[in-house]
């Protein structure tokens, strides 16, 4: 039999590789419109589906059961067929979020929430809030009583959720709201996965809030519906192998330092050790333009780099589990910090000022006094990007630290 996930516009989807890790089964994506699904799911080969955006409910009508809390939320995400090959329609999604608030040791009890958006995922999240007893939950959205306009006026709310798809690939990054306006929310959980730190999420890491991405969840509800497709329990363990592994692999390392720092170097060797894709954003700038970066800046100055710098970061900042080398002034636009961090670890390749190689670098160019210079103007912006500081002393030991580093990130 072939499981599958049903929806639309789902080529991004982590569910072929999350049902690879629970179970020995084939499983696709069914990308399609609504009006073919009446005869998709008369097809004899299909075992069971996942279902999600925007068929939650459309695919309701062909289930001959819906489970009591399917029904008590108003949506189905997980079909099974019977020997008789009719439907029975689950809603996993609950499982998923409730493991979501438990391994993140979020307590909702007696907490003041807000629901960003009023689809489907809206309706699970506020069904799980109210089984534990939040204080207060609102619902904020485009449609709803309401609106994104009324949105200063609830400053009590201790808890924020995003259910709508606003920051979700490939819009990326993106934001509803600014949380200057809520100074009381201390946790902050975006349903969203795909990047896997959305603008809103990122605002909540750099004010030192508590924020939690969609993943957990989503590979929560993927392990009840395997456990629904195969008729048999899979492991908390295996689970929390599984979202670790999931984090680890699709997150980027990205690699920021001064000019001359061996920037280069260390991610062409480190993307060697760990068999992943290299990117060189400077060579890419360079292949687009069919010109050296020395020219660049000789034939039309820096701000045009600056611009083509930023179109670069914005495209490959939403790629995954890659190893990506920044530019040198990459850090001197905050705005190019968004779509650096949306999937991204940072590492930022510190040396002593007087090894940093000019060789071909511009604004490096005229001796100790301009790369000290220069130094002054950025640190506190290399400070703002970076996660983790990395003294390029021994190169080997570089590439390891940064290895190292890595791993003990997703193991916390």
């Amino acid at each position: 039999m072939i499981y599958g996930l049903l929806g639309e516009n789902i080529s991004h989807s982590f569910s072929p590789l999350i049902h690879k890790n629970f179970g020995d089964y084939k499983y696709k994506l069914f990308d399609m419109q609504k009006e073919e699904i009446e005869n998709f799911i008369k097809k004899e080969d299909i075992g069971g589906l996942n279902i999600t955006m925007p068929y939650k409910k459309e695919i309701m009508k062909y289930c001959k059961t819906i489970s009591d809390k399917a029904k008590k939320i108003g949506c189905v995400n997980t079909v099974v067929y019977d020997e008789f090959r009719n439907l029975h329609g689950y809603n996993t999604d609950y499982d998923g979020f409730l493991y979501l608030l438990e391994k993140n040791n979020i307590d909702v009890y007696n907490k003041n929430i807000a629901i960003l958006g009023n689809g489907s995922t809206s309706k699970t999240v506020y069904n799980v809030l109210k089984d534990l007893q939040a204080k207060s939950i609102i619902k904020i959205s485009r449609s709803g009583d309401i609106g994104f306009k009324d949105i200063e006026k609830f400053i009590n709310i201790d808890i924020l959720i995003n259910t709508t798809p606003v920051g979700m690939y490939p819009i990326c990054p993106d934001s509803l709201i600014d949380l200057e306006n809520f100074p009381n929310v201390s946790t902050v959980i975006d349903i969203i996965y795909n990047p896997i730190m959305t603008k809103l999420l990122i605002d909540a890491y750099k004010r030192g809030l508590n924020y939690v991405n969609g993943l957990d969840m989503l590979i929560a509800q993927g392990k009840v519906a395997s456990e629904l497709f195969q008729k048999k329990s899979i492991s908390n363990e295996l689970l929390n192998k599984t979202v670790k592994d999931i984090k680890r692999d699709n997150s980027n390392i990205i690699i920021i330092g001064m000019p001359g720092s061996g920037k280069s170097s260390i991610g062409r060797n480190l993307a060697k050790n760990l068999n992943r894709e290299f990117i060189d954003i400077d060579k890419e700038i360079e292949k687009n333009q069919n010109m050296s970066i020395p020219n660049i800046f000789k034939n039309y100055g820096e701000q045009y780099f600056r611009n083509i710098e930023k179109e670069m970061v914005e495209k490959v900042g939403k790629l995954q589990g890659k190893v990506i080398s920044t530019g040198g002034g990459v850090i001197i636009d905050r705005d190019n910090y968004y779509p650096l961090k949306q999937n991204g670890v940072v590492f930022n390749i510190t040396r002593h000022l007087d090894n940093l190689s000019s060789k071909g670098r511009p604004l490096s160019q005229g001796g100790r006094d301009k790369i000290y210079k220069l130094y002054n103007e950025r640190k506190d912006n290399y400070d703002y990007f970076k996660d983790f500081n990395i003294e390029n002393r021994y190169f080997k030991y570089t590439v390891k630290e940064i290895q190292e580093k890595y791993y003990e990130y997703f193991n916390n």
